[in-house]
């Protein structure tokens, strides 16, 4: 079933149930920024598709040539930024408390507010050429959600090294350092996710919903403060500085920032 032309709403995502299988398309062609009026399309998607009991798996993918390259900068601006990043991180703690297994599969771009999403699922597919990055920091801000669980998927030392330098690495490399689950051939993708999915609906729901809750209990618990910590930061201390709103600017001027270290 092909619920998108049951909603005409959902003009920057997509959405295809197919028996216990979800598969939600980010949809904004050519990279699929997020804007915000993706993050309230994939807030009540998500919100709907967990009060299904008859559905045991999301799936995130972009459409076209990417999955995401990250959040739009224009909403990044001070005027902005507290209303964006509260919706996005909204979507963010759906993805994490979903009682439904969730997977990603990423091709091409996966940067910032995209490779967050991505990398907050159950169980990430990403092609071997895929491009993962945090690259925020170039814009003199930082990724919240990067910066509260990246660590724990690959270690403290390689998730300062990718927040603070913003460098960019490959799907092979994601999948190397744990950021990624699997990582595999650009023709390859839709078929390892397809044996991972056909796997998942051999075993009860209700186990594996469980069991992700008992496998997330520690994470879960230092998530939440982690995030509202970020959070607290960005805007009490970052939003207050002249660089990052020099690095948002500059963006949007299409021009080389100018720091001022205040």
């Amino acid at each position: 079933m092909n619920t998108t032309a049951m909603d005409p709403k959902l003009m920057r995502i997509s959405l295809d149930i197919e028996g216990p299988v979800a598969r939600v398309a980010l949809r904004n062609p050519p990279l699929n920024v997020i804007d915000i009026a993706m993050i309230e399309e994939l807030a009540r998607t998500l919100a709907g598709l967990e009060a299904r009991t008859d559905l045991a798996i999301i799936l995130l993918r972009g459409e076209g040539k990417a999955f995401s390259a990250g959040v739009d900068v224009a909403a990044h601006t001070p005027d902005k930024v507290e209303e964006m990043l509260g919706k996005f991180h909204s979507v963010i703690r759906a993805l994490v408390g979903a009682k439904k297994v969730t997977m990603a599969a990423v091709h091409g771009h996966c940067l910032g507010g995209g490779a967050e999403l991505a990398m907050v699922c159950d169980m990430v597919y990403t092609t071997e050429d895929a491009q993962w990055g945090f690259p925020e920091i170039k814009l003199g801000c930082y990724p919240p959600v990067a910066s509260t669980a990246l660590a724990t998927l690959v270690g403290q030392k390689r998730a300062a090294e990718l927040i603070l330098t913003g460098r960019t690495i490959n799907g092979k490399e994601a999948a190397e350092i744990g950021l990624a689950t699997v990582g595999v051939e650009e023709a390859e993708l839709a078929g390892a996710v397809g044996e991972c999915i056909l796997r998942l609906l051999t075993l009860s729901p209700a186990t594996l919903s469980i069991a992700k809750k008992a496998s997330y209990a520690w994470d879960s618990m230092h998530f939440d403060k982690g995030l509202a910590r970020a959070e607290k930061i960005y805007f009490e201390d970052l939003m207050k500085t002249a660089d990052a709103n020099e690095g948002i600017r500059a963006f949007i001027e299409k021009r080389q920032p100018r720091w001022r270290g205040q």
